[in-house]
């Protein structure tokens, strides 16, 4: 679930192609028996049209007006990738640990490592201003399909569409900007864009640091336990939004629940699943499953091995490399999972049935078969074409992510040099961006194993015949080719690089440096290929368009949108299930956290702070701390709120199983949990093993004072 926006814009670089053809029976199955199930399409619902018939009958439920806007505006959007939630009415903030992990440096003082023995404001005074932090609380809804789609209507080609579609979106924000000053307004497409919601959000943007535990303790098991259950992690945070320096004051939030949960509760996830697949047509399920997801998978492992490498090397005392480590690590869960769920037969011949259902109830709807009867044909030769060019774009492209630096430093300079050249910088202006190219926590020794991965990909994606795989490989193994390429280089060190940049402009386009060579030889075919791509895309969003309208009018609200990083309320129960021949609880205790600390000797990545050797009398390890549910969720929803029917807050959502991994393109019942904090576990963690009493209260009263 986590970290899951960093690794999405990588997914999109990779264009895939055709797909392979599965064997008609394989494991015993005979797909063309297979059925579609009735919440394939998940449970993620909105509150533009929640399922209230359906919650009364499944649960004997039914939300009133008064709740679901308690639960609408309790509930926040909490930085670029988490949900989060108000639990007093003082703008106490509850998410998960990993969602701050990342921003716990910015907030540390002098020699702290807040990382490794966590951090808790005992008064108001203490709490710790949090940069560049922003929450989100969606107060107003309105639908505004008509317009946007009228307007696109008007449109001759697919960029027009889109450029229309466009300029509405903006005139849309802008008047109601005007008329309430005090919220930021988006456009959210849902369904593709057969349906288009206008969201006002209310900012708050002074958000401080109130308590987290230690990362050990938040995430006991490091990436072995990742995606598992049962599961062990205190993985919570506590924030606290103020306005005009002081704390908020808010009618909207969730009181704290201290009984706890039963098997077969019924449970509501509240927060922003930050997206998801369902709606896509076979022929873009299948190139993901043959193209997309092997490439990602490969590039995930041996980043992966890199920084597994780099941590046992440091000894695990790196707790900013461990950070690093944990988030790769959960990219490559989510991959490979994902992965190994679109080779598996069943959940495939699940998808091509419900596609087969939704495709007839279109044709045999003469209005709908004209408008919508040839988007399965379009979207896969769209595919088709787009696979031609797929390794060329995935090897030729420097990504900031797994390309070593040395590659998107010579990338930045090939294109000051060149604007330099062509006047479009001054010589000033260019001498300041080079100046702070060179990178100043530069390490060469990851820089050299990134490099190593670089060549994988070339060797792996390209003819032998190419002229990159002949500059920079040839016969030589990978090995020996970095080697080489480093030797030959000024980005190796910051004296050589600032030595070459003072020779000016025409020796770096002159430069025999491999970098330079490197982006000189691919920029013009990549701009090209790009290009290319880029009519695909726009043509494929209209096409993706007309699928979501398709399917709302023949499904209307039965079937919920794909995730868009919204808000949306999620049903499911307490429930445990059978796995590895045994059955998992429902619930975890204290009691498991220390086993796996004694289990695994006490070593990385089961370690847990010395003083679990010697708890507080006070504290009852027999509590439960972590809990399952069948709620649907993905990333994105990281730390949002669980609640019971009257609203209160049972747990925090932080993570799914390993058999959750398939619902980016499904959503299965049989085996799919979410994975809680329990709210009984967060209480007694907090006051009676950190004696952060100022907390425990106001959790209980709802109140900080």
């Amino acid at each position: 679930m986590k970290n899951q926006f960093l690794y999405r814009s990588l997914f999109f670089v990779i264009i895939s192609i055709s797909s392979l053809t599965l064997a008609q029976t394989y494991y015993g199955i005979n797909p063309d028996t297979v059925k579609a199930q009735k919440f394939d399409m998940g449970k993620m619902w909105t509150f533009e049209n929640p399922p209230l018939e359906y919650f009364e009958k499944e649960y004997g439920f039914k939300p009133s007006t008064g709740l679901l806007e308690k639960f609408q505006k309790s509930a926040l959007k909490f930085g670029n990738g988490c949900s989060a939630s108000f639990v007093s009415e003082d703008g106490l903030i509850m998410t998960n640990h990993h969602c701050v992990r990342g921003i716990l440096a910015f907030v540390q003082k002098n020699d702290e490592n807040i990382l490794k023995n966590g951090f808790f404001a005992s008064t108001l005074s203490e709490e710790r201003t949090v940069p560049n932090l922003r929450v989100e609380q969606l107060l107003i809804i309105k639908d505004v399909t008509d317009e946007i789609q009228n307007k696109m209507n008007e449109g001759k080609s697919d960029e027009e569409k889109l450029q229309l579609r466009d300029k509405k979106i903006d005139d849309l924000k802008i008047v109601n900007s005007q008329e309430h000053p005090e919220l930021t307004f988006k456009v959210i497409s849902l369904y593709n864009g057969g349906k288009y919601s206008l969201y006002g959000y209310k900012i708050y943007d002074d958000i401080r640091l109130v308590f987290v535990p230690e990362l050990f303790v938040a995430k006991l098991g490091g990436d072995p336990d990742n995606f598992t259950y049962p599961r062990y992690g205190l993985d919570c945070a506590f924030l606290r939004a103020y306005e005009n320096g002081n704390p908020i004051k808010t009618n909207f939030y969730f009181n704290w629940n201290a009984e706890g949960v039963v098997e077969d509760q019924p449970v509501f996830v509240v927060g922003n699943p930050g997206s998801t697949d369902r709606i896509n047509t076979m022929a873009q399920i299948e190139f993901a499953r043959d193209i997309q997801y092997p490439m990602l998978v490969d590039m995930f492992k041996q980043m992966y091995n890199i920084y597994e490498t780099m941590v046992e090397e440091t000894n695990a005392d790196d707790f900013n490399l461990i950070a690093r480590l944990y988030s790769i690590g959960n990219g490559l869960k989510v991959y490979e999972g994902t992965y190994k769920a679109l080779l598996d037969p069943f959940l495939m011949a699940r998808k091509k049935d419900f596609e087969k259902n939704f495709k007839e109830a279109v044709l045999k709807n003469p209005d709908l078969k004209e408008q919508f009867g040839n988007i399965w044909n379009e979207i896969e030769q769209s595919r088709k074409d787009a696979g031609k060019d797929a390794h060329k774009i995935y090897a030729y492209t420097i990504s900031n992510f797994y390309s070593p630096q040395y590659l998107t430093m010579a990338k930045n300079l090939v294109a000051y040099a060149t604007q330099l050249k062509n006047n479009e910088l001054t010589k000033e202006k260019y001498d300041s961006l080079t100046s702070n190219l060179f990178p100043k926590d530069f390490n060469k020794e990851l820089q050299d194993k990134l490099l190593l991965i670089q060549l994988n990909i070339l060797k792996k994606n390209l003819p032998s015949e190419d002229k990159l795989v002949k500059q920079f490989i040839n016969n030589k193994s990978t090995k020996q080719a970095a080697e080489e390429l480093i030797s030959k280089s000024f980005f190796t060190s910051e004296n050589k690089f600032i030595e070459a940049v003072k020779k000016g402009y025409e020796f770096v386009l002159n430069s025999d440096d491999p970098f330079i060579h490197y982006v000189l030889m691919t920029q013009d075919d990549l701009k090209q290929l790009q290009k290319e791509n880029k009519a695909r895309i726009d043509r494929e969003e209209i096409l993706n368009q007309m699928l979501g309208e398709a399917l709302y009018k023949v499904y209307g609200d039965a079937i919920p949108p794909d995730a868009t990083f919204t808000l949306r309320l999620a049903d499911g129960i307490v429930k445990g299930y059978d796995y590895n021949g045994t059955r998992a609880p429902v619930k975890t205790t204290f009691y498991g956290a220390l086993d796996r600390y004694y289990s695994f000797d006490k070593k990385f990545p089961f370690k847990l702070p010395s003083y679990f050797e010697k708890l507080p009398s006070e504290f009852d390890p027999s509590t439960p701390l972590n809990f399952v549910s069948t709620n649907d969720i993905v990333g994105g929803n990281s730390g949002s709120a669980v609640v019971n029917i009257n609203g209160e807050i049972v747990g925090l959502a932080f993570d799914g199983n390993i058999e959750s991994l398939p619902s980016n393109f499904i959503y299965t019942t049989e085996a799919n949990r979410t994975v809680c904090v329990s709210a009984l576990g967060m209480m007694e963690a907090i006051r009676d093993l950190y004696k952060a009493n100022r907390l425990s209260n106001e959790l209980s009263t709802g109140k900080s004072n």
